[in-house]
């Protein structure tokens, strides 16, 4: 398990390369703003308040992908079953505090994957902008 990366596994670079190609500027392994600092994004998006985590098959328990060891099946069980609940309290968490948390499975393809992001960007950006009580700002 020590060797498992944290960040900048091979899908999260690839994803991470076609997001900049389409233009888009983010923090990388980064915790949102007002959120708990223990739980960082692969990628976070400041001005659409989106989190990114690009989850791995094995670790998140990819409904299509997993497979428990058969070596000590029943501790890799609550392992993974823990991470999972913790997943989804993350998830809340960044809700509450007004961030739309996206996950991206590893396997998923990356333009795919890319083509969903840039879309809820612009989608909350234009929220943001549309927003009714917002001040407008320009010359007066």
């Amino acid at each position: 398990m020590r060797r498992t990366r944290r960040r900048d596994t091979a899908p999260e670079l690839a994803l991470r390369r076609e997001l900049h190609r389409r233009g888009l500027r983010y923090l990388v392994d980064a915790a949102p703003a007002g959120t708990n600092r223990r739980r960082r994004a692969d990628v976070v998006l400041r001005g659409s308040r989106i989190a990114l985590f690009v989850d791995g098959c094995f670790w998140h328990s990819c409904p299509v992908h997993l497979h428990l060891p058969r070596a000590n099946a029943a501790w890799w069980a609550v392992k993974l079953a823990s991470v999972t609940a913790r997943d989804r309290d993350t998830d809340e968490h960044l809700r509450a505090h007004g961030w739309l948390p996206v996950r991206v499975w590893e396997h998923e393809p990356v333009a795919v994957a890319a083509d969903r992001i840039v879309d809820l960007n612009h989608q909350r950006r234009a929220e943001r902008l549309t927003r009714p009580g917002r001040p407008v700002r320009g010359r007066g």
